[in-house]
Protein backbone atom coordinates (compact mmCIF):
# COMPACT_ATOMS: atom_id res chain seq x y z
CA UNK A 1 0.00 0.00 0.00
CA UNK A 2 1.13 3.62 -0.75
CA UNK A 3 2.00 5.80 2.09
CA UNK A 4 2.59 9.92 1.92
CA UNK A 5 4.99 11.06 4.88
CA UNK A 6 7.05 13.75 5.00
CA UNK A 7 10.30 12.31 3.83
CA UNK A 8 8.16 10.99 0.65
CA UNK A 9 7.31 14.93 -0.07
CA UNK A 10 10.82 16.09 1.08
CA UNK A 11 12.29 14.12 -1.74
CA UNK A 12 9.56 15.62 -4.29
CA UNK A 13 10.48 19.44 -3.58
CA UNK A 14 14.30 18.64 -3.44
CA UNK A 15 13.64 17.17 -7.06
CA UNK A 16 11.15 19.64 -8.06
CA UNK A 17 12.16 22.68 -9.84
CA UNK A 18 11.50 26.42 -8.74
CA UNK A 19 8.50 26.98 -11.09
CA UNK A 20 7.19 23.35 -10.36
CA UNK A 21 6.61 23.95 -7.12
CA UNK A 22 4.70 27.59 -7.74
CA UNK A 23 2.82 26.41 -10.03
CA UNK A 24 1.88 23.57 -8.39
CA UNK A 25 0.96 25.94 -5.27
CA UNK A 26 -0.94 28.24 -7.63
CA UNK A 27 -2.72 25.07 -8.29
CA UNK A 28 -3.77 23.98 -5.01
CA UNK A 29 -4.52 27.31 -3.72
CA UNK A 30 -6.67 28.04 -6.92
CA UNK A 31 -9.11 24.83 -5.64
CA UNK A 32 -8.72 25.54 -2.44
CA UNK A 33 -10.33 29.03 -2.96
CA UNK A 34 -13.32 26.78 -4.94
CA UNK A 35 -13.30 24.30 -2.05
CA UNK A 36 -13.77 27.11 0.50
CA UNK A 37 -16.08 29.23 -1.28
CA UNK A 38 -18.62 26.17 -1.95
CA UNK A 39 -18.22 24.79 1.65
CA UNK A 40 -20.75 24.99 3.49
CA UNK A 41 -20.92 25.24 7.71
CA UNK A 42 -24.47 25.70 8.92
CA UNK A 43 -24.82 26.99 12.43
CA UNK A 44 -21.56 29.30 11.70
CA UNK A 45 -21.92 32.68 12.65
CA UNK A 46 -20.66 35.09 9.84
CA UNK A 47 -19.56 38.62 11.45
CA UNK A 48 -18.26 41.94 9.79
CA UNK A 49 -14.53 43.00 9.43
CA UNK A 50 -12.17 44.24 7.09
CA UNK A 51 -11.67 43.34 3.53
CA UNK A 52 -7.77 42.28 3.01
CA UNK A 53 -6.97 40.79 -0.06
CA UNK A 54 -5.43 37.23 -1.53
CA UNK A 55 -3.22 37.11 1.62
CA UNK A 56 -5.84 38.06 3.83
CA UNK A 57 -5.25 40.22 7.21
CA UNK A 58 -2.24 38.41 8.57
CA UNK A 59 -0.28 39.89 5.86
CA UNK A 60 -1.87 43.17 7.20
CA UNK A 61 -0.20 42.49 10.78
CA UNK A 62 2.33 40.94 9.52
CA UNK A 63 3.70 44.10 8.10
CA UNK A 64 2.57 46.49 10.61
CA UNK A 65 4.83 48.02 13.27
CA UNK A 66 2.26 47.82 15.10
CA UNK A 67 0.06 44.93 15.11
CA UNK A 68 -1.75 45.25 18.06
CA UNK A 69 -2.95 49.13 16.70
CA UNK A 70 -4.30 47.11 14.05
CA UNK A 71 -6.36 44.64 15.94
CA UNK A 72 -7.47 47.85 18.21
CA UNK A 73 -9.15 49.75 14.67
CA UNK A 74 -11.01 46.64 13.64
CA UNK A 75 -11.99 46.48 16.99
CA UNK A 76 -13.30 49.68 17.34
CA UNK A 77 -14.81 50.04 13.79
CA UNK A 78 -16.55 45.76 13.86
CA UNK A 79 -16.87 45.44 17.54
CA UNK A 80 -15.02 43.29 20.00
CA UNK A 81 -16.00 39.73 17.70
CA UNK A 82 -15.13 40.10 14.51
CA UNK A 83 -14.17 38.15 11.11
CA UNK A 84 -10.99 38.34 9.53
CA UNK A 85 -9.74 37.01 5.98
CA UNK A 86 -7.03 34.57 6.02
CA UNK A 87 -4.59 33.38 3.18
CA UNK A 88 -6.47 31.24 0.67
CA UNK A 89 -10.15 31.83 1.07
CA UNK A 90 -9.97 30.97 4.99
CA UNK A 91 -11.37 33.18 8.26
CA UNK A 92 -10.66 33.80 11.46
CA UNK A 93 -13.29 34.99 14.32
CA UNK A 94 -11.26 37.41 16.26
CA UNK A 95 -12.65 37.78 19.98
CA UNK A 96 -11.73 41.33 22.09
CA UNK A 97 -15.02 40.48 24.31
CA UNK A 98 -13.16 39.04 27.89
CA UNK A 99 -16.63 36.34 28.10
CA UNK A 100 -15.71 35.35 24.97
CA UNK A 101 -11.64 35.26 25.41
CA UNK A 102 -12.41 33.27 28.86
CA UNK A 103 -14.59 30.74 27.36
CA UNK A 104 -12.33 29.82 24.86
CA UNK A 105 -9.10 29.65 27.03
CA UNK A 106 -11.17 27.47 29.29
CA UNK A 107 -11.54 25.06 27.09
CA UNK A 108 -7.96 25.15 25.50
CA UNK A 109 -6.72 21.77 24.76
CA UNK A 110 -9.62 20.41 24.38
CA UNK A 111 -12.55 22.08 22.37
CA UNK A 112 -9.62 24.36 20.86
CA UNK A 113 -6.23 23.37 19.82
CA UNK A 114 -3.07 24.62 18.59
CA UNK A 115 -3.32 24.75 14.66
CA UNK A 116 -1.48 22.47 12.58
CA UNK A 117 0.87 24.75 11.21
CA UNK A 118 1.66 25.82 14.58
CA UNK A 119 2.57 22.29 16.21
CA UNK A 120 4.82 21.71 12.66
CA UNK A 121 6.96 25.08 14.04
CA UNK A 122 6.70 24.02 17.71
CA UNK A 123 7.57 20.19 16.91
CA UNK A 124 10.36 20.98 14.34
CA UNK A 125 11.78 24.33 16.52
CA UNK A 126 11.48 22.97 20.03
CA UNK A 127 10.56 19.02 20.31
CA UNK A 128 6.93 17.92 21.54
CA UNK A 129 6.58 19.46 25.12
CA UNK A 130 3.61 20.59 26.78
CA UNK A 131 3.65 23.64 24.88
CA UNK A 132 3.34 21.23 21.68
CA UNK A 133 0.70 18.55 23.00
CA UNK A 134 -3.18 19.00 23.67
CA UNK A 135 -6.01 17.06 25.12
CA UNK A 136 -4.76 13.91 26.80
CA UNK A 137 -1.01 14.24 26.29
CA UNK A 138 -0.74 17.92 27.59
CA UNK A 139 -2.93 16.88 30.88
CA UNK A 140 -0.52 13.67 31.72
CA UNK A 141 2.15 15.98 30.92
CA UNK A 142 1.71 19.30 32.63
CA UNK A 143 0.25 17.40 35.69
CA UNK A 144 3.78 15.60 35.82
CA UNK A 145 5.92 19.00 35.04
CA UNK A 146 4.03 21.51 37.34
CA UNK A 147 5.65 20.67 41.05
CA UNK A 148 8.82 21.93 38.55
CA UNK A 149 7.06 25.19 38.35
CA UNK A 150 5.00 26.08 41.87
CA UNK A 151 6.33 29.05 44.54
CA UNK A 152 7.66 26.02 46.34
CA UNK A 153 10.58 25.56 44.29
CA UNK A 154 11.45 28.68 42.86
CA UNK A 155 11.58 29.54 46.50
CA UNK A 156 14.82 27.76 46.30
CA UNK A 157 15.90 29.50 43.04
CA UNK A 158 16.41 32.98 44.68
CA UNK A 159 19.88 32.62 44.88
CA UNK A 160 20.19 31.92 41.57
CA UNK A 161 18.16 35.12 40.17
CA UNK A 162 20.48 37.24 42.42
CA UNK A 163 23.68 35.81 41.26
CA UNK A 164 23.16 36.23 37.74
CA UNK A 165 21.49 40.41 38.38
CA UNK A 166 24.46 41.20 40.04
CA UNK A 167 26.82 39.82 37.27
CA UNK A 168 25.18 42.07 34.80
CA UNK A 169 25.24 44.84 37.41
CA UNK A 170 29.22 44.75 37.62
CA UNK A 171 29.31 44.53 34.19
CA UNK A 172 27.60 47.97 33.48
CA UNK A 173 29.41 49.26 36.34
CA UNK A 174 32.79 48.71 34.41
CA UNK A 175 30.98 50.13 31.19
CA UNK A 176 29.70 53.21 33.24
CA UNK A 177 33.80 53.34 34.78
CA UNK A 178 35.08 53.79 31.38
CA UNK A 179 33.83 56.83 30.79
CA UNK A 180 34.62 60.04 32.40
CA UNK A 181 31.48 61.71 32.45
CA UNK A 182 29.80 59.30 35.44
CA UNK A 183 26.92 57.40 32.87
CA UNK A 184 27.43 55.80 29.84
CA UNK A 185 25.31 55.02 27.34
CA UNK A 186 24.88 51.33 27.52
CA UNK A 187 22.15 49.26 24.84
CA UNK A 188 20.35 47.37 27.41
CA UNK A 189 19.02 44.40 25.48
CA UNK A 190 22.71 43.38 25.44
CA UNK A 191 22.97 42.41 29.10
CA UNK A 192 19.48 41.43 29.44
CA UNK A 193 18.74 38.39 27.28
CA UNK A 194 22.25 36.53 28.56
CA UNK A 195 20.96 37.57 31.87
CA UNK A 196 18.24 35.40 31.62
CA UNK A 197 19.99 32.56 29.40
CA UNK A 198 22.90 32.25 32.75
CA UNK A 199 19.62 32.43 35.31
CA UNK A 200 18.26 29.20 33.46
CA UNK A 201 21.35 27.71 32.92
CA UNK A 202 21.83 27.35 36.54
CA UNK A 203 18.26 27.16 37.81
CA UNK A 204 17.12 24.91 35.34
CA UNK A 205 20.02 22.65 34.78
CA UNK A 206 22.68 23.62 37.16
CA UNK A 207 25.22 25.08 34.32
CA UNK A 208 26.44 27.68 33.76
CA UNK A 209 26.07 29.32 29.99
CA UNK A 210 28.72 32.26 31.35
CA UNK A 211 26.72 34.49 28.34
CA UNK A 212 27.28 37.61 30.54
CA UNK A 213 31.29 36.47 30.69
CA UNK A 214 31.54 36.62 27.07
CA UNK A 215 31.16 33.16 26.16
CA UNK A 216 28.61 32.37 22.43
CA UNK A 217 26.63 29.54 22.89
CA UNK A 218 25.23 28.28 19.68
CA UNK A 219 21.56 28.51 21.12
CA UNK A 220 22.44 32.01 21.37
CA UNK A 221 23.60 32.22 17.40
CA UNK A 222 20.53 30.74 15.84
CA UNK A 223 18.64 33.65 17.89
CA UNK A 224 20.23 36.48 16.53
CA UNK A 225 19.86 34.31 13.18
CA UNK A 226 16.27 34.91 13.79
CA UNK A 227 16.39 38.30 15.26
CA UNK A 228 17.96 39.60 12.04
CA UNK A 229 14.89 38.50 9.87
CA UNK A 230 13.60 41.27 8.25
CA UNK A 231 9.50 41.24 7.41
CA UNK A 232 10.20 41.73 4.19
CA UNK A 233 6.65 41.47 1.70
CA UNK A 234 8.00 38.46 -0.26
CA UNK A 235 9.33 36.59 2.73
CA UNK A 236 5.78 37.10 4.61
CA UNK A 237 3.92 36.14 1.53
CA UNK A 238 5.95 32.65 1.57
CA UNK A 239 5.56 32.49 5.91
CA UNK A 240 1.43 32.58 4.73
CA UNK A 241 1.30 29.94 2.64
CA UNK A 242 3.49 27.86 4.96
CA UNK A 243 1.06 28.71 7.59
CA UNK A 244 -1.78 27.31 5.37
CA UNK A 245 0.29 24.18 3.83
CA UNK A 246 2.63 23.29 6.96
CA UNK A 247 4.07 20.70 4.25
CA UNK A 248 6.41 23.63 2.94
CA UNK A 249 8.24 24.09 6.02
CA UNK A 250 10.34 21.09 4.48
CA UNK A 251 11.38 23.65 1.96
CA UNK A 252 15.28 24.92 2.86
CA UNK A 253 14.52 28.61 3.20
CA UNK A 254 15.75 30.35 5.13
CA UNK A 255 12.89 30.25 8.40
CA UNK A 256 12.97 26.30 7.80
CA UNK A 257 17.05 26.21 7.77
CA UNK A 258 17.05 28.77 11.33
CA UNK A 259 14.19 25.95 12.83
CA UNK A 260 16.49 22.76 12.03
CA UNK A 261 19.30 24.57 13.66
CA UNK A 262 17.72 25.60 16.43
CA UNK A 263 16.94 22.44 16.71
CA UNK A 264 19.47 20.75 16.58
CA UNK A 265 21.89 23.16 18.83
CA UNK A 266 18.80 22.56 21.47
CA UNK A 267 18.89 19.21 21.22
CA UNK A 268 22.29 18.67 21.72
CA UNK A 269 22.23 20.90 24.37
CA UNK A 270 19.16 19.58 26.47
CA UNK A 271 20.23 15.96 25.74
CA UNK A 272 23.70 16.82 27.45
CA UNK A 273 22.17 18.27 30.44
CA UNK A 274 19.60 15.25 30.71
CA UNK A 275 22.04 12.50 30.87
CA UNK A 276 24.42 14.96 33.47
CA UNK A 277 21.34 14.87 35.64
CA UNK A 278 20.38 11.72 35.53
CA UNK A 279 24.11 10.39 36.12
CA UNK A 280 24.00 12.70 38.98
CA UNK A 281 20.80 10.96 40.26
CA UNK A 282 21.96 7.66 40.18
CA UNK A 283 25.78 8.20 41.28
CA UNK A 284 25.59 11.32 43.58
CA UNK A 285 27.11 14.90 42.07
CA UNK A 286 30.11 15.25 40.54
CA UNK A 287 31.65 17.59 42.32
CA UNK A 288 30.16 16.52 45.65
CA UNK A 289 28.01 19.57 46.19
CA UNK A 290 24.40 19.15 45.98
CA UNK A 291 22.09 21.47 44.51
CA UNK A 292 18.39 22.00 43.37
CA UNK A 293 17.51 22.07 39.57
CA UNK A 294 14.24 21.83 37.31
CA UNK A 295 15.80 19.38 35.79
CA UNK A 296 17.34 17.51 39.20
CA UNK A 297 13.38 17.63 39.89
CA UNK A 298 12.19 16.45 36.74
CA UNK A 299 14.32 13.68 36.22
CA UNK A 300 13.04 11.75 39.53
CA UNK A 301 9.22 11.28 37.82
CA UNK A 302 11.36 9.87 34.11
CA UNK A 303 10.96 5.99 33.38
CA UNK A 304 11.56 4.13 30.53
CA UNK A 305 8.54 2.32 30.29
CA UNK A 306 5.68 3.27 28.08
CA UNK A 307 3.17 4.22 31.20
CA UNK A 308 5.63 6.87 32.94
CA UNK A 309 4.26 10.04 33.81
CA UNK A 310 6.48 11.80 31.18
CA UNK A 311 8.87 10.72 29.16
CA UNK A 312 12.52 11.15 28.22
CA UNK A 313 11.81 13.41 25.10
CA UNK A 314 9.24 14.94 26.38
CA UNK A 315 11.69 15.92 29.40
CA UNK A 316 14.35 17.11 26.66
CA UNK A 317 11.74 18.82 24.63
CA UNK A 318 10.55 20.76 28.03
CA UNK A 319 13.95 21.58 28.44
CA UNK A 320 14.53 22.94 25.06
CA UNK A 321 11.76 25.03 25.92
CA UNK A 322 13.05 26.55 28.77
CA UNK A 323 16.26 27.83 27.12
CA UNK A 324 14.05 29.59 24.08
CA UNK A 325 11.43 31.31 27.16
CA UNK A 326 14.88 31.86 28.45
CA UNK A 327 16.01 33.57 26.45
CA UNK A 328 14.14 36.01 24.57
CA UNK A 329 10.38 36.83 26.19
CA UNK A 330 11.69 37.16 29.59
CA UNK A 331 13.77 39.31 28.64
CA UNK A 332 11.96 41.56 26.16
CA UNK A 333 10.08 42.21 28.99
CA UNK A 334 12.46 43.56 31.32
CA UNK A 335 13.71 45.60 28.37
CA UNK A 336 10.10 47.24 28.16
CA UNK A 337 10.56 47.72 32.03
CA UNK A 338 13.59 49.48 31.76
CA UNK A 339 12.30 51.72 28.76
CA UNK A 340 9.30 52.79 30.80
CA UNK A 341 11.13 53.41 33.96
CA UNK A 342 13.29 55.97 31.89
CA UNK A 343 10.30 57.23 30.40
CA UNK A 344 8.76 57.77 33.62
CA UNK A 345 11.17 59.39 36.06
CA UNK A 346 8.75 60.20 39.06
CA UNK A 347 7.85 56.18 38.39
CA UNK A 348 10.93 55.41 38.59
CA UNK A 349 12.05 57.41 41.84
CA UNK A 350 8.85 56.02 43.95
CA UNK A 351 9.66 52.14 42.86
CA UNK A 352 13.60 52.83 44.21
CA UNK A 353 12.54 54.60 47.39
CA UNK A 354 9.93 51.47 47.79
CA UNK A 355 13.30 49.40 47.31
CA UNK A 356 15.67 51.19 49.63
CA UNK A 357 13.25 51.31 52.30
CA UNK A 358 14.11 47.51 52.67
CA UNK A 359 17.59 46.95 53.94
CA UNK A 360 19.24 44.01 52.02
CA UNK A 361 17.56 41.65 49.11
CA UNK A 362 13.51 40.27 49.42
CA UNK A 363 13.29 36.49 49.56
CA UNK A 364 10.81 35.35 46.91
CA UNK A 365 8.40 35.30 49.80
CA UNK A 366 8.80 39.46 50.44
CA UNK A 367 9.40 40.21 47.29
CA UNK A 368 6.26 38.38 45.68
CA UNK A 369 4.06 40.31 48.28
CA UNK A 370 6.09 43.11 50.40
CA UNK A 371 6.23 45.54 47.76
CA UNK A 372 3.20 46.94 46.56
CA UNK A 373 3.96 49.47 44.53
CA UNK A 374 7.19 47.34 42.47
CA UNK A 375 4.36 44.53 42.12
CA UNK A 376 1.85 47.53 40.41
CA UNK A 377 5.24 48.60 38.06
CA UNK A 378 6.11 45.04 37.22
CA UNK A 379 1.67 44.03 36.37
CA UNK A 380 1.45 46.90 34.46
CA UNK A 381 4.57 45.92 32.15
CA UNK A 382 3.02 42.87 31.57
CA UNK A 383 -0.03 44.35 30.70
CA UNK A 384 0.94 47.22 28.25
CA UNK A 385 3.97 45.07 26.83
CA UNK A 386 2.64 40.83 26.61
CA UNK A 387 6.17 40.11 24.64
CA UNK A 388 5.02 36.64 22.75
CA UNK A 389 2.82 36.29 19.95
CA UNK A 390 0.94 39.48 19.14
CA UNK A 391 -2.16 37.07 19.01
CA UNK A 392 -3.25 33.09 20.36
CA UNK A 393 -4.74 31.13 17.50
CA UNK A 394 -6.72 28.54 18.22
CA UNK A 395 -8.98 25.66 16.05
CA UNK A 396 -12.50 24.57 16.85
CA UNK A 397 -12.25 20.65 17.51
CA UNK A 398 -16.00 20.39 17.87
CA UNK A 399 -18.68 23.07 17.07
CA UNK A 400 -19.59 25.72 20.29
CA UNK A 401 -21.16 28.80 20.60
CA UNK A 402 -19.25 31.30 21.91
CA UNK A 403 -20.98 33.68 24.61
CA UNK A 404 -20.22 37.36 24.18
CA UNK A 405 -20.62 40.03 27.29
CA UNK A 406 -21.73 42.80 24.90
CA UNK A 407 -23.63 41.59 21.98
CA UNK A 408 -21.99 42.60 18.09
CA UNK A 409 -24.00 43.07 14.89
CA UNK A 410 -23.35 40.17 12.35
CA UNK A 411 -22.42 40.31 8.51
CA UNK A 412 -26.14 40.35 7.57
CA UNK A 413 -26.99 43.51 10.11
CA UNK A 414 -28.44 41.03 12.89
CA UNK A 415 -28.14 41.51 17.09
CA UNK A 416 -25.90 38.42 17.99
CA UNK A 417 -25.37 37.65 22.23
CA UNK A 418 -23.24 35.03 21.35
CA UNK A 419 -21.01 33.35 18.55
CA UNK A 420 -21.78 29.70 17.02
CA UNK A 421 -18.50 28.00 15.57
CA UNK A 422 -18.18 24.91 13.94
CA UNK A 423 -15.29 22.24 13.86
CA UNK A 424 -12.62 23.30 12.40
CA UNK A 425 -12.89 26.87 12.83
CA UNK A 426 -10.51 29.36 13.61
CA UNK A 427 -10.43 32.05 16.81
CA UNK A 428 -8.15 34.49 17.02
CA UNK A 429 -7.10 36.59 20.45
CA UNK A 430 -5.32 39.41 20.15
CA UNK A 431 -3.40 39.43 23.26
CA UNK A 432 -2.46 43.29 23.91
CA UNK A 433 -4.94 44.22 22.26
CA UNK A 434 -7.21 42.94 25.03
CA UNK A 435 -5.06 44.18 27.90
CA UNK A 436 -5.59 47.41 26.71
CA UNK A 437 -9.30 47.47 25.78
CA UNK A 438 -10.64 50.58 27.06
CA UNK A 439 -13.97 48.78 28.13
CA UNK A 440 -12.00 47.02 30.22
CA UNK A 441 -9.06 49.28 31.83
CA UNK A 442 -10.64 53.05 31.89
CA UNK A 443 -9.57 55.84 29.22
CA UNK A 444 -6.23 55.42 30.12
CA UNK A 445 -5.66 51.98 28.95
CA UNK A 446 -2.97 52.49 26.77
CA UNK A 447 -1.13 54.28 28.99
CA UNK A 448 1.36 52.80 31.35
CA UNK A 449 0.09 54.07 34.79
CA UNK A 450 0.90 51.67 37.73
CA UNK A 451 -1.02 53.47 40.01
CA UNK A 452 -3.96 51.48 38.32
CA UNK A 453 -3.00 48.16 40.22
CA UNK A 454 -3.08 49.87 43.67
CA UNK A 455 -6.69 51.12 43.48
CA UNK A 456 -9.48 49.53 45.21
CA UNK A 457 -11.76 48.47 42.19
CA UNK A 458 -9.24 47.82 39.90
CA UNK A 459 -10.65 46.72 36.29
CA UNK A 460 -14.17 45.70 37.66
CA UNK A 461 -15.41 45.18 33.54
CA UNK A 462 -12.23 42.87 33.07
CA UNK A 463 -13.75 40.57 35.88
CA UNK A 464 -14.79 37.84 33.19
CA UNK A 465 -11.35 37.12 32.39
CA UNK A 466 -10.64 34.59 35.33
CA UNK A 467 -6.89 34.35 34.40
CA UNK A 468 -4.15 36.15 36.29
CA UNK A 469 -4.24 39.47 37.23
CA UNK A 470 -7.32 39.27 34.04
CA UNK A 471 -4.75 39.77 32.02
CA UNK A 472 -4.27 37.70 29.29
CA UNK A 473 -0.41 37.89 28.84
CA UNK A 474 -0.20 34.32 30.15
CA UNK A 475 -2.88 32.65 28.80
CA UNK A 476 -5.45 30.99 30.59
CA UNK A 477 -7.21 27.99 31.49
CA UNK A 478 -5.44 24.30 30.84
CA UNK A 479 -2.99 25.77 28.71
CA UNK A 480 -1.87 29.06 31.36
CA UNK A 481 1.85 29.80 31.03
CA UNK A 482 3.56 26.69 33.02
CA UNK A 483 6.65 29.59 33.89
CA UNK A 484 4.51 32.09 34.97
CA UNK A 485 5.55 32.20 39.21
CA UNK A 486 9.34 31.80 37.42
CA UNK A 487 9.27 34.70 35.24
CA UNK A 488 7.77 36.86 37.36
CA UNK A 489 10.08 35.78 40.07
CA UNK A 490 13.08 36.54 37.92
CA UNK A 491 11.84 39.44 36.45
CA UNK A 492 11.62 41.01 39.88
CA UNK A 493 14.85 40.19 41.11
CA UNK A 494 16.59 41.54 38.24
CA UNK A 495 14.69 45.22 38.51
CA UNK A 496 15.40 45.03 41.79
CA UNK A 497 18.77 45.01 41.49
CA UNK A 498 19.23 47.28 38.69
CA UNK A 499 17.09 49.31 40.42
CA UNK A 500 18.66 50.11 43.00
CA UNK A 501 22.05 50.46 42.15
CA UNK A 502 21.48 52.81 38.31
CA UNK A 503 19.66 55.64 37.09
CA UNK A 504 17.69 54.65 33.90
CA UNK A 505 17.19 57.98 30.84
CA UNK A 506 16.38 58.24 28.06
CA UNK A 507 19.41 58.75 25.37
CA UNK A 508 18.25 61.94 23.59
CA UNK A 509 15.32 63.08 25.95
CA UNK A 510 12.17 61.67 26.89
CA UNK A 511 10.30 62.92 23.64
CA UNK A 512 12.29 59.92 21.17
CA UNK A 513 10.07 57.58 19.31
CA UNK A 514 9.77 53.93 20.64
CA UNK A 515 8.43 51.53 17.91
CA UNK A 516 8.77 47.45 17.69
CA UNK A 517 11.61 45.97 16.04
CA UNK A 518 11.80 44.03 13.13
CA UNK A 519 12.74 40.38 13.49
CA UNK A 520 11.20 37.06 14.78
CA UNK A 521 11.56 36.99 18.02
CA UNK A 522 9.40 38.42 20.28
CA UNK A 523 7.83 42.05 20.44
CA UNK A 524 10.85 44.29 21.36
CA UNK A 525 11.09 48.11 21.60
CA UNK A 526 14.08 50.28 19.74
CA UNK A 527 14.25 53.71 19.23
CA UNK A 528 13.24 55.18 15.54
CA UNK A 529 16.76 55.36 13.48
CA UNK A 530 17.96 52.36 15.42
CA UNK A 531 19.53 49.60 13.08
CA UNK A 532 17.40 45.95 14.67
CA UNK A 533 16.37 45.29 18.56
CA UNK A 534 18.69 48.05 20.27
CA UNK A 535 17.68 50.31 22.85
CA UNK A 536 20.40 52.40 24.21
CA UNK A 537 19.76 54.39 27.59
CA UNK A 538 21.64 56.70 29.69
CA UNK A 539 22.76 54.73 32.65
CA UNK A 540 24.45 55.89 35.42
CA UNK A 541 25.01 54.94 39.28
CA UNK A 542 22.78 55.95 41.41
CA UNK A 543 24.36 57.75 44.77
CA UNK A 544 21.91 58.54 46.97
Amino acid sequence: MFSLNFENVLEVIRSAHVIDLVTGLAVIGALRVVYLANRKRPGTTRLKGPSCGFFGAEKVIHESPNPTAVYEAWCKEYGVAYEIPLVLGERSIVLCDPKAVAHVFGRDSWSYALTEADKVIIARSIGKSVVWADGEVHQRQRRSLAPAFNSTSIRKLSSVFYDASHKLKLAWEAIIDAEDGGSAIIEVQNGLPPTRLDSIGLAGFLHDFASLDGKRDPVISVFDSFGALKHDPFYIRVLLLMKRFPVLFLIPVSISGLMNELYKAMEGTSKAFFEQAKREKDEGPLDGKEGYSIIGMLIKTVKEESNTPVTKEELIALLMTLVVAAYDPVAASMTWALLELARHPDTQTRLREEILSFDGEPTYDQISKDFPYFDAVVHEVLRLHPTGSPDIIRTAKEDDIIPLSQPVRTKSGEVAHNICVTRGSFITVPVATVNRLEALWGADAKQFRPERWLETNVAPQARDLQGYRHLVTFGDGPKTCLGRVFAIAEIKTVLWVLVKNFVFEMRDGPDMEVVKAEGMLPTRPTFVGEDGAKLPLRVKRYDG
